[in-house]
């Protein structure tokens, strides 16, 4: 298609409103918003078009809800999902209101454009064609609450066991090219504690510095074991990976260390259980911590994302392999996919937009993916609905 947006005016009303309607998503209490304005708009859209709509909170989250909307009766379905929340925005940076949907260069410029507030109008733009229709199985809009920074909207729906449907489709930017497998997410913390004493006499302390070194090379050597047992050239980095991102212990060169505290991320590979890995750290550094006398703290730094896969030779695959004629891949970076997983739904991860310009100053979505999103997702509802 070419720039022009005058057939879609719809579209870029209904994005306008939600771009206008702050809802960042942080574990920084400064920056955090509620979804539920963003929610309510989507379902003021819906409810005249004959979805029935639940809107629910999210445990232990105020102000966070998540959204399911419903079009027809029956035991399958399809789920379009997104979420409604964007991540944090530095200002000076952009060089347009974040909160004012923009068109310059045949592209929509906006926080949360293509991640991933612009799906929800290309889905009710698509859904449209439909709500006059017998349906056979529903049509359910999914929108979900803090996926940038707990994901706990998604968790608790998996918790909660709803929606209810056979098939999901996650419109996160993907270039419109289906994803059925991504890596997951695990950040964790490491802490010894050991005796601080005089640096002149090594027997007056503890140092849980020289313990971290002993374990950072233990960490190395699982990595190493890990990356030998597992490979996947589905993805461009074809092994599991871990970084040792930050390290802080100590006061002072002629103290004797008495904390030290290590963060670092794994990213496993499908197949590989993040229980597990866990289990494979604490049983080899918790032999080196009591060797030295120190204690030791080993958590998560959040829960983390597990990895996702869906079968080559799913339904939802290759429907959306031939509907955009691109052979389904995989990403590096993390989704809702698990979740939706965990209830039962046959999975894809696949939306309008460029991850390249999601968490960016002057995110945009280009007017081109317009048309197509809104032609592959009626083939969806199509052949999964009728």
């Amino acid at each position: 298609m070419s720039g022009s947006t005058e057939h879609l005016p719809g579209v870029q009303e209904m994005l306008s409103r939600l771009i206008a309607q702050p809802s960042i998503s942080s574990a920084a209490a400064e920056w955090d918003h509620s979804n539920e304005p963003v929610v309510r708009t989507l379902a003021e859209w819906l409810e005249p078009m004959g979805f029935e709509v639940e809107i629910l909170d999210v445990p232990g989250m105020p102000g966070k809800v998540n959204m399911i909307a419903t079009l027809g009766r029956g035991p399958g379905g399809l789920v379009l999902s997104g979420h409604t929340d964007t991540v944090p925005f530095d200002d000076k940076r952009w060089q347009s209101d974040p909160f004012r949907l923009t068109e310059r260069d045949d592209r929509w410029y906006g926080l949360g454009t293509c991640d991933m507030k612009g799906f929800f109008p290309l889905a009710i733009e698509a859904a449209k064609t439909f709500v006059d229709q017998n349906l056979q199985q529903p049509l359910i809009i999914l929108a979900t609450a803090d996926e940038e920074s707990s994901m706990n909207g998604a968790r608790a729906l998996a918790e909660a066991g709803k929606p209810k449907a056979r098939y999901a489709v996650i419109g996160e930017p993907t270039g419109l090219k289906p994803v059925r497998m991504h890596k997951g997410i695990m950040m964790e913390r490491l802490v010894f504690e050991g005796q601080s004493g005089h640096s002149s006499d090594p027997g007056l302390g503890r140092n849980a510095l020289e313990g971290m070194h002993d374990a950072l090379g233990h960490l190395l050597a699982l990595r190493a074991g890990w990356q030998e047992q597992y490979s996947n050239s589905n993805f461009r980095v074809q092994v599991p990976t871990m970084n040792l991102g930050c390290i802080h212990g100590g006061d002072n060169p002629n103290r004797i260390c008495a904390r030290c505290e290590l963060h670092f991320d794994l990213r496993p590979l499908p197949g590989m259980d993040m229980d597990a890995l866990r289990q494979s750290i604490l049983n080899t550094l918790k032999p080196v911590a009591d060797s030295r006398g120190l204690t030791m703290e080993f958590e998560p730094l959040f829960d983390g994302v597990p990895p996702f896969e869906t079968a080559e030779d799913a339904a939802l695959v290759q429907a959306c392999e031939k509907l955009t004629g691109h052979k389904a891949e995989a990403v590096a970076f993390a989704t809702e996919a698990p979740w939706l997983q965990k209830l039962g739904l046959e999975t894809l991860v696949m939306g309008p937009g460029s991850i390249d310009q999601a968490h960016q100053p002057d995110e945009f979505l280009e007017l081109s993916q317009l048309d197509p999103a809104i032609r592959i997702l009626r083939g969806l509802i199509q052949k999964f609905c009728l």
